[in-house]
């Protein structure tokens, strides 16, 4: 008989759901975390009496009525609603794309204008799009392209649009109406108190350590659990066995402001290719905050290298066919369950990471929503 029914190898929102749902059902959890504190990508610090999103903004959102139930039991949440704003060269415009981002480009007030606009740009682009560029233009047209998705996106991957596969971007917003409300989803918020009051939540009754590698010390943890559930690279699992997947990293300055309101919006992306960083967030706005000072971090996309957070799966065809030999390895697995951003190798919004958990907790007997 082991010491614990589940070893959670990181500690961010698939291991926390699984946790969650395991201590209901009287399981005993060792989570096991390389960072300092759990939490993963959600996790939040305390500056100036602001709860800053130390790896980047995360705005909760999901139509799912099941996952908002959920997440709703374990915190509330504010009525904070995305809606961010693009800086280009000085020039502001609302996001997504919508009557408000064209009337400011092109001095019109109607749908009806947008639409003229919209489709006579785009009508440039005979066939199947070739490449990012080509995709992008098929859908917004050379305007919002040029000003609102070609610098941004040239930064966020590290190489020129003409270069980046079309099914990148498979679709773009385009919204004929004043709407600056950037999700379609039904619910949306942000935890009041931050996510670490969610995160303490779903890891509450767990045996915790930070500070460790899991795959450094395999065989001790591996002894101490019936079974795993790991959540880191997949590829690092089997010790880059076929090679090594890729993603993209960030870098993220943080500092802070001497005035209680530096940009008016909790995020501003800047989409000209010449700013280095492509977005600033003002971490006090998620929460409608009115501390005298503020925090804002500017994110800066790069490409990942070995001892950096991965971020964001290239998810293009050779990283995908690596990833499916590595995921035919984790079929065999009888005693691990992966699952999660990384162990999956896709990139999930929140919701969706917590969709995934319950979807396995309920194969394995532990939820029954």
């Amino acid at each position: 008989m082991k010491k614990y029914d589940y070893v959670l190898v990181g500690s961010g929102l698939f291991a926390g759901v699984w946790a969650y749902l395991a201590v209901k059902r009287g399981k005993r959890c060792l989570v096991v975390e390389k960072r300092d504190h759990i939490g993963g990508n959600i996790y939040c610090e305390d500056i100036e009496g602001i709860h800053v999103h130390k790896y980047g903004a995360h705005i909760f959102h999901t139509s799912s009525k099941e996952v908002w139930e959920f997440v709703s039991r374990l915190a509330e949440f504010n009525r904070y609603t995305n809606s961010p704003v693009a800086n280009y060269k000085g020039e502001m415009y609302n996001m997504p794309f919508n009557m408000n981002t064209f009337s400011k480009m092109w001095g019109i007030s109607t749908p009806e204008e947008a639409r003229d606009i919209i489709n006579r740009q785009r009508a440039g682009i005979a066939g199947e799009p070739r490449n990012l560029e080509e995709q992008a233009i098929s859908l917004v047209g050379v305007d919002l392209y040029e000003k609102l998705v070609k610098g941004y996106t040239e930064k966020q991957w590290g190489r020129d649009c003409k270069d980046l596969p079309a099914f990148i971007i498979r679709r773009l917003p385009v919204r004929y109406t004043y709407d600056n409300n950037y999700f379609n989803d039904l619910y949306q918020g942000i935890p009041i108190g931050g996510y670490n009051v969610l995160i303490d939540k779903l890891f509450e009754g767990c045996d915790i350590r930070c500070g460790e590698d899991y795959l450094k010390q395999r065989d001790l943890y591996n002894s101490l659990g019936e079974t795993v559930v790991y959540t880191g690279t997949l590829d690092a699992y089997y010790q880059y066995r076929f090679g090594r997947l890729e993603y993209r990293s960030l870098r993220f300055e943080t500092e802070v402001k001497d005035t209680d309101n530096f940009q008016g919006v909790a995020v501003v992306n800047y989409t000209d290719r010449e700013t280095p960083y492509t977005r600033i967030i003002e971490h006090k706005h998620f929460e409608f905050g009115t501390q005298s000072r503020t925090v804002i971090t500017r994110e800066y996309p790069a490409d990942w290298q070995e001892g950096m957070e991965p971020y964001y799966p290239v998810n293009d065809e050779k990283n995908q066919n690596l990833y499916e030999r590595y995921a035919a390895l984790a079929a065999g697995e009888s005693s691990v369950i992966f699952g999660g951003r990384l162990a999956e190798y896709r990139y999930y919004d929140m919701d969706k990471v917590i969709e995934s958990a319950l979807r396995r907790a309920r194969q394995y007997g532990l939820y029954e929503g």
